[in-house]
Formats: structure tokens, sequence, C-alpha cells
């Protein structure tokens, strides 16, 4: 953080003893936003939340601060630092932003920020959205989705991420796009249409957001297929972050990312509080019940089954450690509001 609206650095080098700051702004003010909000209130913990509340408005200030004339975010690049085009302004750093606006007004809320605040966060995060849609939204090799910067032409994985922010305006022509031959490939997707790279952050995303648009049942083919191609294939046991840069080498975080396309995505798990959250089950049609045991989340240790229960509908099941279950049902596609403390 700093008073001169300078970007925060691209690392910080072991335990804090230095930074490299070679790739300049990536939008890691979005980034650290978005996971900090959610972090915070899915951890639970106030004292964690009020040491975290500082740096999260720095960045969702320093992120207003990169506006363009259009209303979306600028930034030098992407987490891909180069690698591909992303113009000046790119769809992945914008998305983030607008869902970290949106988180913000809910942490906001439980740390007792001014209504002013709060109203601030929810008009910035609509006027974001909309922003979204009219610079983004496009006609891409005949698929109703999105382009990732201006001047892009060709087909990019990061389109998922509208779905993963819960944007589902072009949810169809989305999915399609993301799992048609132009992107999809036994290793995943493709970082962008005609080329042969992948990294398997973007996979791992478009996954959580190809379920968090409702299509369980081929989402769920999509990670088998990928399960076996990279949890239990030649190259095992984990998610890798690229090729063929890296030789195919590990990194921590696109670990946690496939962990989150079950906790996130299958379960639709959106923290809304430090002990509060939506569940927006998407199961597959095959499935009579799916389960979570034991999850460490929201101050608590919960337990989540959902089961089907007619027709179209879903029993859903929350039981809080030492408390009694709570019982909700549903439609599919439809989301239960878990408050712990009520």
């Amino acid at each position: 953080m700093n008073d001169e609206g300078k970007p925060i650095p691209s690392s910080i080098i072991a335990e804090g003893d230095d930074i490299w700051n070679g790739a300049g702004d990536r939008g890691d003010a979005a980034m650290i936003a978005h996971g900090a909000t959610r972090f915070a209130m899915a951890l639970g913990d106030m004292k964690t939340s009020q040491e975290l509340w500082p740096l999260i408005k720095w960045c969702l200030n320093y992120c207003h601060s990169k506006l363009t004339p259009e209303g979306v975010v600028a930034s030098d690049t992407d987490e891909l630092e180069g690698r591909f085009p992303d113009g000046d302004a790119n769809l992945c750093t914008s998305t983030l932003y607008y869902d970290a606006l949106v988180s913000a007004e809910l942490l906001g809320e439980e740390l007792g920020a001014s209504d002013a605040e709060l109203d601030t966060y929810m008009i910035r995060a609509r006027n974001l959205r909309a922003a979204i849609e009219k610079y983004y939204g496009a006609e891409m090799s005949g698929y109703h989705t999105y382009r990732y910067y201006d001047g892009n032409d060709v087909l990019r994985s990061w389109i998922c991420m509208p779905l993963v922010v819960g944007i589902m305006d072009r949810k169809e022509g989305t999915v399609e796009a993301l799992m048609s031959k132009e992107l999809m490939t036994e290793d995943g997707l493709l970082t962008a249409a005609g080329s042969t790279t992948f990294w398997d952050r973007s996979t791992l995303y478009a996954l959580r957001g190809i379920y968090n648009a409702g299509y369980a049942d081929r989402a769920t083919d999509f990670l088998a297929q990928y399960s076996r191609r990279r949890l239990l294939g030649d190259h095992v046991p984990y998610p890798i972050e690229a090729w063929p840069e890296g030789s195919q080498r590990h990194l921590s975080a696109e670990s946690g990312l496939y962990c989150r396309i079950i906790t996130e995505g299958m379960f639709g798990i959106r923290p809304t509080g430090m002990r509060s959250f939506d569940i927006t089950p998407s199961m597959p049609t095959e499935w009579p019940e799916m389960s979570l045991k034991q999850m460490r989340a929201f101050g608590s240790v919960v337990d989540i089954t959902v089961t089907r229960a007619g027709k179209g509908k879903l029993t859903v099941v929350v039981a809080a450690q030492g408390k009694p279950a709570k019982t909700f049902r549903i439609k599919e596609g439809g989301t239960a509001k878990v408050d712990l403390l009520n």
C-alpha cells in the first residue's frame, strides 16, 4: 500500500524480504480485493477481517482510480504478464473488481462501515457490471460471449470470468465457446484459439464457471476428463501451471483452484458474511446426493448434504457444529441463504 497511487508490486519475495516488480500492474489490486474479501468472510474471524479491511479498501480505491472513460479497469497486463495480448483493459481485471465490490459491501456491513461507503460500493458494482456488458460483450467466432480486450478477435479462455462472479447475461454462448473445438483440448482449455499453449488456472476457473452457470452434467464430464488426464495420468498428482513453458511445473495455487471447483462451483457456496453464505448447488442429473463433510468455514465446522426431492427440486441440509441442522427446499438452480447465527 502507498499514498502515491502506485500499483501493488508484481511479486513479494520469500517472507517479504524484497519485491519483484518487473510485470507492472497486472490487475493485482483487483485480484487482492476479490480474494481478500471472500477469504475474510469465509474464515469468519473478526480480527483478521479488521486487519485486512484497510488493504481491501486501498485496492478498491486503486481500481476505481484506473477506470477508463468506458468504465472498465485499465491495467498494464494480466496474470499472464504479456505472454498473450491483453490490451489496455482486460476482462479478467474488471470482473474481479466487480466481484470485490459486491463482497466489500457485504463484508463492510459486518465491520460497521457507514451506509454512505456501502452505497458507494453498490453503485460502483452496478455501474461496472453495465460497463462490462457494453465494453466486452461481443460475438466471437459465432458465439454470443465476450471479447477479452478492445481489438481482441480470437476466443480466449478467460471469457469464463463473468460466469465465475455471477454475471450470467451471456452464459449459454460463453459455455458453448469454452467447450468448443476452438478452445477445448484433452489437456483443458487453450489460452487462445489457434495457439498450443494452456495454463491450468483458466481451465480450473472455467470449470467453476460452467457449474455456476447450471451446466452440471457438462462440467462434470469435463472435470472427470481433466482429472483423469492431469491427476491420474502421466503427470501426477497436481494441476500444472503452464505448457509448454516451465515443463508442466506445479504451483500450489492451481491445486487450490481445483478444490474451489467443488466448493464454489458444484456446491455454489458464496460468502455473504462471516457467519452466512449462499449455496446454489449444481448437481449432475445422475447423482441422487452429494455432500461436503467437516468444512471448516464461517467460524464453524459445517456439513452440507444435497439430495434430490422430486422432479426439479433439491433438499439442502446444513449442519453447523453444535447447532441443529437447517433444511432448505429449493428448485434446481435455486439458492438457499444460510445464516449460521439464526
